[in-house]
Protein backbone atom coordinates (compact mmCIF):
# COMPACT_ATOMS: atom_id res chain seq x y z
CA UNK A 1 0.00 0.00 0.00
CA UNK A 2 2.92 2.82 0.66
CA UNK A 3 4.28 1.55 -2.76
CA UNK A 4 1.35 2.70 -4.50
CA UNK A 5 0.85 5.78 -2.26
CA UNK A 6 4.49 6.59 -2.93
CA UNK A 7 3.31 6.59 -6.82
CA UNK A 8 0.56 8.36 -6.32
CA UNK A 9 2.35 11.14 -5.35
CA UNK A 10 4.79 11.23 -7.13
CA UNK A 11 2.94 10.62 -10.28
CA UNK A 12 0.71 13.81 -9.15
CA UNK A 13 3.41 15.96 -8.66
CA UNK A 14 5.07 15.24 -12.02
CA UNK A 15 1.85 16.16 -13.92
CA UNK A 16 2.25 19.42 -12.99
CA UNK A 17 4.20 21.83 -15.07
CA UNK A 18 5.60 24.17 -12.32
CA UNK A 19 5.78 24.94 -8.50
CA UNK A 20 4.98 21.39 -7.76
CA UNK A 21 7.48 20.24 -5.03
CA UNK A 22 10.39 18.51 -5.73
CA UNK A 23 10.32 14.94 -5.87
CA UNK A 24 13.56 14.43 -3.98
CA UNK A 25 11.47 15.67 -1.17
CA UNK A 26 8.80 13.28 -1.38
CA UNK A 27 11.62 10.25 -1.41
CA UNK A 28 13.52 11.88 1.53
CA UNK A 29 9.59 12.04 3.05
CA UNK A 30 8.80 8.37 2.63
CA UNK A 31 12.56 6.84 3.18
CA UNK A 32 12.44 9.02 6.52
CA UNK A 33 9.19 7.89 7.54
CA UNK A 34 8.73 4.11 6.50
CA UNK A 35 11.28 1.28 6.70
CA UNK A 36 11.23 0.56 2.86
CA UNK A 37 14.70 -0.88 0.26
CA UNK A 38 15.69 2.04 -1.38
CA UNK A 39 15.63 0.42 -4.75
CA UNK A 40 11.79 0.01 -4.28
CA UNK A 41 11.35 3.67 -3.48
CA UNK A 42 14.00 4.26 -6.66
CA UNK A 43 12.24 2.36 -9.01
CA UNK A 44 8.33 3.48 -8.19
CA UNK A 45 9.50 7.02 -7.64
CA UNK A 46 11.68 6.92 -11.54
CA UNK A 47 8.57 5.02 -12.65
CA UNK A 48 6.32 7.54 -11.63
CA UNK A 49 8.24 10.52 -12.26
CA UNK A 50 8.52 9.56 -16.02
CA UNK A 51 4.92 8.53 -16.40
CA UNK A 52 3.55 11.77 -15.38
CA UNK A 53 6.18 13.59 -17.05
CA UNK A 54 5.25 11.98 -20.27
CA UNK A 55 1.54 12.43 -19.72
CA UNK A 56 2.34 16.23 -18.98
CA UNK A 57 4.62 15.95 -22.50
CA UNK A 58 1.51 14.89 -24.11
CA UNK A 59 -1.04 16.81 -22.95
CA UNK A 60 1.10 19.53 -24.23
CA UNK A 61 1.15 18.03 -27.88
CA UNK A 62 -2.80 18.39 -27.63
CA UNK A 63 -2.18 21.98 -26.71
CA UNK A 64 0.43 22.78 -29.43
CA UNK A 65 -2.08 22.51 -32.38
CA UNK A 66 -3.71 25.62 -30.88
CA UNK A 67 -0.67 27.84 -31.08
CA UNK A 68 -0.24 30.50 -33.52
CA UNK A 69 0.55 29.23 -37.11
CA UNK A 70 4.04 31.25 -36.24
CA UNK A 71 4.70 29.80 -33.28
CA UNK A 72 4.16 25.95 -34.52
CA UNK A 73 6.24 27.14 -37.28
CA UNK A 74 9.44 27.81 -35.00
CA UNK A 75 8.59 24.75 -32.84
CA UNK A 76 8.85 22.81 -36.22
CA UNK A 77 12.15 24.45 -36.94
CA UNK A 78 13.92 23.79 -33.39
CA UNK A 79 12.77 20.05 -34.04
CA UNK A 80 14.56 19.72 -37.09
CA UNK A 81 17.51 21.22 -35.74
CA UNK A 82 17.45 18.71 -32.33
CA UNK A 83 16.69 15.93 -34.54
CA UNK A 84 20.26 17.06 -37.16
CA UNK A 85 21.95 17.44 -33.94
CA UNK A 86 21.15 14.31 -31.75
CA UNK A 87 24.73 13.74 -29.99
CA UNK A 88 25.02 17.44 -28.35
CA UNK A 89 21.18 16.33 -27.38
CA UNK A 90 22.15 13.53 -25.78
CA UNK A 91 24.89 14.89 -24.38
CA UNK A 92 22.57 17.96 -23.11
CA UNK A 93 20.04 15.93 -21.93
CA UNK A 94 22.35 13.43 -19.78
CA UNK A 95 23.55 16.56 -17.86
CA UNK A 96 19.73 17.88 -17.05
CA UNK A 97 18.28 14.19 -16.62
CA UNK A 98 21.15 14.06 -13.56
CA UNK A 99 20.41 17.68 -12.28
CA UNK A 100 18.16 18.32 -10.12
CA UNK A 101 16.44 21.41 -12.43
CA UNK A 102 13.02 21.15 -12.47
CA UNK A 103 12.18 19.27 -16.09
CA UNK A 104 8.38 19.89 -16.02
CA UNK A 105 9.22 23.02 -18.57
CA UNK A 106 11.19 20.51 -20.72
CA UNK A 107 8.46 17.64 -21.15
CA UNK A 108 6.06 20.56 -21.98
CA UNK A 109 8.65 21.78 -24.90
CA UNK A 110 9.01 18.59 -26.25
CA UNK A 111 5.54 17.83 -26.43
CA UNK A 112 4.82 21.15 -27.92
CA UNK A 113 7.84 20.57 -30.27
CA UNK A 114 6.51 16.65 -31.20
CA UNK A 115 9.94 15.71 -30.58
CA UNK A 116 9.30 11.78 -30.28
CA UNK A 117 9.81 10.78 -26.13
CA UNK A 118 10.67 7.07 -26.41
CA UNK A 119 14.53 8.17 -26.34
CA UNK A 120 14.16 11.40 -24.57
CA UNK A 121 11.99 9.42 -21.99
CA UNK A 122 15.06 6.40 -21.49
CA UNK A 123 17.31 9.39 -20.81
CA UNK A 124 15.72 10.80 -18.72
CA UNK A 125 14.50 7.44 -16.45
CA UNK A 126 17.83 6.72 -16.38
CA UNK A 127 18.97 9.81 -15.14
CA UNK A 128 16.61 9.81 -12.51
CA UNK A 129 17.35 6.34 -11.45
CA UNK A 130 20.79 7.40 -10.44
CA UNK A 131 19.11 11.32 -8.68
CA UNK A 132 16.60 9.30 -7.34
CA UNK A 133 19.31 6.72 -5.07
CA UNK A 134 21.48 9.09 -4.60
CA UNK A 135 18.61 11.25 -2.87
CA UNK A 136 17.07 7.73 -0.93
CA UNK A 137 20.35 6.90 0.31
CA UNK A 138 21.20 10.26 1.42
CA UNK A 139 17.60 10.24 3.34
CA UNK A 140 18.89 7.48 5.39
CA UNK A 141 21.82 9.58 6.96
CA UNK A 142 19.59 12.35 8.25
CA UNK A 143 17.50 11.80 11.46
CA UNK A 144 15.45 14.51 11.34
CA UNK A 145 12.91 16.61 8.84
CA UNK A 146 10.20 18.57 8.76
CA UNK A 147 7.86 17.76 5.38
CA UNK A 148 6.02 20.83 6.17
CA UNK A 149 9.26 22.65 5.93
CA UNK A 150 10.95 21.78 2.90
CA UNK A 151 7.21 21.91 1.00
CA UNK A 152 6.63 25.22 2.72
CA UNK A 153 10.04 26.13 1.29
CA UNK A 154 9.47 25.01 -2.20
CA UNK A 155 6.67 27.23 -2.19
CA UNK A 156 8.15 30.36 -0.85
CA UNK A 157 11.71 30.29 -1.47
CA UNK A 158 12.83 33.36 -3.52
CA UNK A 159 15.38 31.23 -5.93
CA UNK A 160 12.74 27.99 -6.04
CA UNK A 161 9.95 30.60 -7.42
CA UNK A 162 12.57 32.45 -9.29
CA UNK A 163 13.93 29.28 -10.96
CA UNK A 164 10.11 28.34 -12.00
CA UNK A 165 9.48 31.78 -13.38
CA UNK A 166 12.74 31.63 -15.52
CA UNK A 167 12.03 28.24 -16.74
CA UNK A 168 8.64 28.86 -17.54
CA UNK A 169 9.60 32.13 -19.25
CA UNK A 170 12.47 30.44 -21.19
CA UNK A 171 9.34 27.71 -22.64
CA UNK A 172 6.97 30.73 -24.25
CA UNK A 173 10.51 32.24 -25.62
CA UNK A 174 10.97 29.06 -27.14
CA UNK A 175 7.82 29.35 -29.22
CA UNK A 176 8.56 32.90 -29.64
CA UNK A 177 12.18 32.34 -31.39
CA UNK A 178 12.18 31.52 -35.40
CA UNK A 179 13.98 28.53 -35.10
CA UNK A 180 14.48 28.58 -38.75
CA UNK A 181 15.76 32.25 -39.52
CA UNK A 182 18.07 30.92 -36.48
CA UNK A 183 19.38 28.23 -37.33
CA UNK A 184 19.40 28.92 -41.45
CA UNK A 185 17.02 26.95 -42.99
CA UNK A 186 15.18 29.21 -44.59
CA UNK A 187 11.48 28.26 -43.62
CA UNK A 188 11.31 31.15 -41.29
CA UNK A 189 8.30 33.01 -41.35
CA UNK A 190 8.81 36.27 -44.19
CA UNK A 191 6.38 38.39 -42.07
Amino acid sequence: MIHLTLFAVVFGVNLMPAFGPPTWSIIVFFQLNNDLPVAAVVAVAASASVLGRVCLAYGARLFADRLPQRFQANLDAAKEAIQRRKHNVWIGLGLFALSPLPSGQLFMAVGLARIPLLGFTAAFFAGRIVSYTLYAYGAQTIRKSDMGEIFAESFTSVWGIALQIVMLAGLVALTRIDWAKRLGTGKGDEG
